[in-house]
């Protein structure tokens, strides 16, 4: 039951992360290495390898893997405590007894489970991952787009800056997500079928006639995925762990992103939605919380922490091989479930906030000073060299309104040309090409 589930992946947030039970649960494990074992077996038969007579009326089928089946490997597996040796015992009870002989030859377990967590890796990035992270982006996109004209106070190092849009400052990590969600979804997994210590040994030795470096390439490529030939006991895992880094950079990216909106919402840049039923506080009853935002920085780290183990644990086998790494990958649907989590609620946290557009004006409009950019790069352009310092007396540690400003304008000795120009900024108008910008990221998204 959900209410005695160890990991809240399996409880709180079952419902959330359920589907990636189909890929990472020890039955999805089982299965997936049940039917390669007798893709095996396919395989070996078109080669030539099995006699005719031992195939007779046999099917390479498994599609109706049930919770009793996997419970009967388990069973095997409490004798064997080899959960592979497990799988081909209980295989020998589905397939002819001229074939039984065939199960797993000149194999080790590394060749069947490598791949089948390869094919875990691509499955559920293309069927949960992807999936999750578009609807993410297109409410970042909607978002961006709603207010890509919206002018607001920056803030370099906390402090009053440069205006932007909002939109603009929300198309800046769209871009960089965009950029991941292409990394994401080009990696190419790899996966190996190699033998005991990579050499083919057994095979070669069995079937010298054979040519194994194509059979393995062309059973792995087969499959949808890389073959690589050069391995130890273990496919080395580099090419996963590049994968894993794509994951966790698109997740420093959305921490960053989080912080940031959490920022806005506490300084009143953005409006929360209130939910009728909802609750913000146990005895605070006017509160409402960023609690999207906040639930997914959290998963975000969980997830990060995972991904960074992963990536210094499994490039690193003692010589051919050492089993630390089994149970370290069997954690794989955790870091996805915490990531997925953390997307979801990203995505929900949007559908929940708004600009208050009077706020980010108001703000903006108190703050004249940060028009004094432009000002003194119009009167450098000028020949002005003392512009810099001239506005740095006037505005360093100070706050202008409208009226100081167009005050210092007018008493400036300059042409009357230039003093239009001064006059003409102001915060609201003083975004550059922060909509262009904006645009540009929408339209390539």
């Amino acid at each position: 039951m959900s209410l005695h589930a160890l990991s809240p992946l399996d409880g709180r947030y079952e419902k959330g992360t359920s589907p990636l039970r189909d890929f990472f649960s020890e039955f999805a494990y089982l299965r997936s290495r049940a039917r390669l074992e007798l893709d095996f077996i396919t395989a070996l038969s078109k080669a030539g390898l099995i006699p005719a007579e031992s195939l007779s009326g046999w099917k390479s089928d498994l599609q109706n893997f049930t919770d009793e089946d996997a419970l009967k490997i388990q069973e095997y597996e409490n004798t064997t405590r080899h959960d592979v040796k497990a799988i081909e015992y209980f295989l020998r009870e589905k397939i002819p007894q001229g074939l039984h002989q065939y199960i797993h030859i000149g194999l080790t377990s590394e060749d069947i489970n490598n791949i089948a967590q390869a094919l875990a890796l691509r499955d559920s990035r293309n069927r949960v991952l992807l999936p999750a992270l578009d609807d993410l982006l297109i409410s970042l996109r909607d978002f961006a787009k709603k207010y890509r004209a919206l002018p607001m106070l920056a803030r370099t190092h906390g402090q009053p800056a440069v205006p932007t849009t909002l939109g603009k400052e929300i198309a800046v990590f769209l871009a960089r997500l965009l950029k991941c969600r292409e990394e994401i979804a080009v990696h190419k997994f790899e996966a190996k079928l190699t033998g005991a210590v990579g050499n083919f040994n057994a095979m070669q030795a069995a079937n010298p006639n054979v040519d194994w470096l194509k059979f393995s390439w062309e059973f792995v490529e087969e499959l949808g995925l890389e073959p690589n030939l050069v391995t130890t006991q273990i496919l080395p895992y580099d090419n996963w762990l590049r994968y894993f880094q794509h994951l966790q950079l698109t997740n420093s990216i959305l921490t960053d992103y989080a912080q940031d909106m959490w920022r806005y919402i506490s300084d009143g840049i953005l409006k929360q939605k209130a939910v009728e039923g909802e609750v913000g506080s146990s005895t605070m009853p006017q509160k409402v919380n960023p609690i999207d935002f906040e639930n997914a920085e959290g998963n975000l780290g969980v997830a990060n922490a995972l991904l960074t183990h992963y990536i210094q644990k499994l490039s690193v086998s003692r010589l051919q091989r050492d089993l630390s790494d089994s149970t370290v990958r069997r954690t794989f649907g955790t870091a996805f479930g915490h990531t997925l989590l953390a997307w979801n609620n990203t995505a929900k946290g949007m559908s929940r906030v708004d600009a208050d557009e009077g706020k980010v004006r108001a703000e903006l409009n108190a703050h004249w000073e940060v028009v004094s950019e432009g000002a003194q790069t119009i009167l450098r352009a000028t020949g002005r060299s003392d512009a810099y310092e001239t506005l740095k007396r006037e505005t360093r540690g100070s706050q202008m309104d409208s009226a100081s400003y167009k005050s210092w304008v007018e008493a400036l000795n300059v042409e009357e040309e230039i003093r239009q120009r001064l006059m003409s900024l102001s915060p609201e108008s003083y975004i550059g090409l922060a909509i262009q910008i904006t645009d540009n990221v929408i339209a390539s998204g």
